[in-house]
């Protein structure tokens, strides 16, 4: 199994339920930056999105994204990563991510205040990390 990209002294921010903040380009080129619920499952970054969002078209057209993650505790304290999204998943898969996720930051599985929204799940490979702290 490969190395993980992200440095050991870090991984503490991606085990946490810390929010991340997600960059991602406009058709434009303007970045466009959301705060959201994310995961690490050692090889990818993984966040979720309901279908039709601004951050979900982005990703889908221009995969390249960057995330920061800063630390509760010591605002000084982050993680910034530039990564590519690798693997775009819908369907039930996404939909039981969602759950994972609300489970991580709220206890509870996903209560959506749409009952028919689709969720896609975005799986961002690590290409750089910097951090400070």
């Amino acid at each position: 199994m490969a190395q993980s990209p992200i440095p050991i002294q870090c991984l503490d921010l991606l085990e946490r339920p810390l929010l991340a903040i997600l960059a991602t380009i406009m058709p434009d080129g303007s970045p466009q930056a959301t705060p959201l619920w994310f995961d690490y499952d050692g090889q990818y970054i993984r966040v979720n999105a309901a279908q039709g969002r601004v951050k979900e078209r982005n990703m889908r057209r221009d995969p390249r994204v960057a995330l920061v993650i800063v630390d509760d505790r010591n605002p000084y304290r982050y993680i910034q990563i530039r990564g590519r999204v690798a693997e775009i998943i819908e369907g039930d898969i996404a939909r039981l991510h969602i759950d994972e996720l609300s489970r991580r930051y709220t206890g509870q599985d996903w209560q959506s205040p749409r009952p028919d929204e689709k969720r896609v799940l975005f799986c961002i490979r690590v290409e750089s990390v910097s951090s400070m702290g």
